[in-house]
């Protein structure tokens, strides 16, 4: 007999914005046992429906083991589509893009035009709508929260650092498109690091060794000349560490830059799902 296979610990259910709009398919991992006196800490994770399957298992098999790894127990807040792919493009492109956004060609032939610039609306939506929700259901410690995204994601998440610093703890982004319509991320950066005057939290930005450079395996490729033309464009690892470089001068937020070695900027995707795993259930050294 064959069956489905699930996740443990793991449920899921949609959820629409107070205000109107479609609904996200939201993937809610809560840890066996009894919660913390303070409650869990929670890892919100964007493209959920590509991630949350790495996500649970990183925890699963290194939270029991917390002197040998490093790493508790958390709640895993993963944020997704109604979909059966690991990605809904055309929305991702508006929920992760910040403002003022533009208006590109439809991704398929018969698609709608793809649009960004909703990134402002869809931070309201999870801290107005999602956040409330997880805190219904689960016991949560809010002095610990934490996000994680990837390529777009991981510009929504510098956007959202830089809108609202005070939403999360802990900040994860990896291999950020910060060359993404005219970089305008970077005058953000500008604009938060001259109004900052304190607080905390801390930030890691991540990316592959191989997002500017050619893989070994794609040397001499068909496609090689037209990748480097790319890498050239996006200079996601130069951008990514003068990023890091910028910000690690403001006051109360602790920046590190990750270089992962022989990773592509897919392959840096459950990478980097680790690293956000430690820096958002890392356990403290014993006293």
């Amino acid at each position: 007999m064959t069956l489905q296979a699930s996740l443990p610990d793991t449920v899921q259910f949609d959820l629409a914005p107070q205000g109107g709009g479609a609904p996200y398919r939201i993937y809610l991992y809560t840890p066996p046992g009894e919660p913390p006196a303070g409650g869990w800490p929670v890892l919100y994770l964007l493209d959920g429906n590509a991630v949350i399957a790495t996500a649970v298992d990183v925890v699963r098999v290194q939270a029991p083991y917390p002197l040998g790894t490093g790493v508790g127990f958390g709640v895993i807040v993963a944020i997704g589509y109604p979909t059966d792919g690991p990605y809904d493009s055309v929305r991702r492109s508006w929920d992760m893009g910040p403002p003022p956004g533009a208006t590109y060609p439809p991704h398929t032939e018969t698609g709608p035009q793809v649009r960004t610039g909703g990134a402002d609306a869809f931070l309201a939506f999870i801290g107005d709508d999602l956040k409330p929700e997880i805190a219904r259901r689960v016991p949560v410690d809010a002095r610990r929260q934490a996000i994680f995204g990837h390529s777009f994601g991981g510009l929504f998440v510098l956007h959202a650092l830089f809108r609202a610093p005070d939403a999360f703890t802990a900040w994860i982004s990896a291999s950020p498109a910060i060359w993404w319509e005219g970089a305008g991320i970077i005058t953000q950066a500008d604009a938060f690091i001259a109004g900052r005057q304190g607080g905390g939290g801390q930030l890691l930005l991540l990316v592959g060794e191989y997002e500017q450079q050619l893989a070994p395996f794609q040397i001499g490729a068909a496609d090689a000349q037209t990748r480097l033309a790319s890498f050239a464009e996006s200079r996601i690892v130069d951008n990514t560490r003068e990023m890091a470089e910028r910000l690690a001068a403001v006051p109360g937020l602790a920046t590190a830059y990750e270089l992962l070695r022989c990773e592509t900027h897919m392959s840096v995707l459950p990478a980097s799902i680790n690293h956000a795993v430690r820096c958002a259930f890392g356990t403290a050294p014993a006293a």
